[in-house]
C-alpha cells in the first residue's frame, strides 16, 4: 500500500511536469491545428539555453528560463511565418507537408545541438536540486515540487489570458471561424502567428523545468513526442486546464506501471492511452463533441 501511495504521489508531480512541457503544444496544435512535431526539439533547445546561462553566469535555471522566453517568442513568430508562407498558404495538403517541415526542423535542431555540445548529458545547478522534503516515509524531491508549482502557475496564466483578453479570445476563435474573426477587425494570420509565438515562449520556462528535473541530451526530444501529443489529445484540443489534468493521469499511470511492472513498459503507456482515448472518446476527456 505504501509503495502504491508513493507511486501516486510521484505520478502527480511527474504529471504536473508533463503538463508544463505540453502547454505550448496545446496552443500550437490544439488551438491552431499546426502539426508541431518539433515541439519537443524546441523544448530541448530551451533547456540548452538555460544550461548556458546557468553555467556561465550562475543564474537560477528558472530565472534563466524567464530570460530566454522573449527570445523564444520571437523564434516562434519567425517559425510560424516561415511555415505559413511555405506550406499553410498553399492549400489543403499543408498538414502532411507541415509534418515533414517540422520533422526537418527538429532534426536540424538536434544536429546543431550535437555539433555544439556533443552527445553527453548536460545538467544545471541550483540550491533545490538534489534535496528533498520528507513526509513520513515519503521523500518528495524539491525539483518536482518546483515543476508542480510552475505547471500550476503556467496553466492559470494561459487560461486567464485566453479567456479574459481580446487576443486570447481571438486565438480561441481563429481555428473555428476565420471569416468572423476578420469581421471583428482581426487578421487571422497575425493572430495565429502571435499564438505560435506564445506557445514557443512557454517553452523557455518548460525547458528550464526539463533540465531541472533531470539532465538533458540532444536526443531527449524523441522521448517526449508521444507523451506531449498524448497529453494534448487526451485533454481535448485547446483545453489548458484539461492538459494539466490529462498530464497528471499520464504521470500516475506511468509511475504505477513502472513500480508494479517495470520501467521498460513506461514509454509505451502514452501511446496506449492515446490510442485508447482516440477509440473511445476522440474529442478528448475535456473536449466537446462537434
Amino acid at each position: 500500500m505504501d509503495l502504491l501511495l508513493d507511486a501516486v504521489v510521484t505520478g502527480v508531480l511527474l504529471g504536473c511536469f508533463y503538463g508544463a512541457v505540453s502547454l505550448g503544444l496545446s496552443v500550437s496544435f490544439g488551438l491552431l491545428d499546426v502539426p508541431h512535431v518539433a515541439h519537443p526539439a524546441f523544448l530541448v533547445l530551451a533547456s540548452y539555453g538555460v544550461f548556458i546561462i546557468n553555467e556561465q553566469y550562475g543564474i537560477d535555471p528558472l530565472i534563466a528560463g524567464l530570460l530566454i522566453t522573449p527570445l523564444f517568442f520571437v523564434f516562434g513568430l519567425i517559425a510560424y511565418r516561415l511555415y505559413y508562407e511555405t506550406f499553410e498558404k498553399r492549400g489543403s495538403d499543408a498538414g502532411v507537408r507541415g509534418i515533414a517541415f517540422f520533422f526537418g526542423v527538429a532534426f536540424i535542431i538536434e544536429v546543431l545541438i550535437i555539433i555544439q555540445f556533443g552527445v553527453d548529458q548536460r545538467a544545471v545547478t541550483a540550491d533545490y536540486i538534489g534535496k528533498s522534503w520528507r513526509i513520513a516515509d515519503t521523500r518528495i524531491p524539491y525539483r518536482m515540487l518546483v515543476a508542480f508549482a510552475v505547471a500550476a502557475a503556467l496553466t492559470i496564466v494561459l487560461t486567464l489570458y485566453l479567456s479574459r483578453t481580446f487576443m486570447g479570445r481571438a486565438i480561441r476563435a481563429v481555428a473555428q471561424d476565420q471569416e468572423a474573426l476578420r469581421l471583428m477587425g482581426a487578421n487571422p494570420i497575425r493572430v495565429k502567428q502571435w499564438a505560435f509565438g506564445i506557445a514557443t515562449a512557454v517553452l523557455g520556462i518548460a525547458g528550464a523545468l526539463l533540465i531541472i528535473v533531470a539532465p538533458v541530451d540532444p536526443t531527449l526530444d524523441r522521448a517526449y513526442i508521444g507523451r506531449t501529443f498524448c497529453v494534448v489529445v487526451m485533454a481535448g484540443l485547446g483545453s489548458m486546464s484539461g492538459t494539466l489534468v490529462a498530464a497528471i493521469i499520464l504521470g500516475v499511470a506511468e509511475t504505477i506501471v513502472t513500480t508494479m511492472v517495470g520501467a521498460s513498459w513506461a514509454p509505451a503507456i502514452s501511446f496506449a492511452m492515446l490510442l485508447g482515448v482516440l477509440a473511445v472518446r476522440p474529442q478528448g476527456l475535456f473536449g466537446r463533441r462537434s
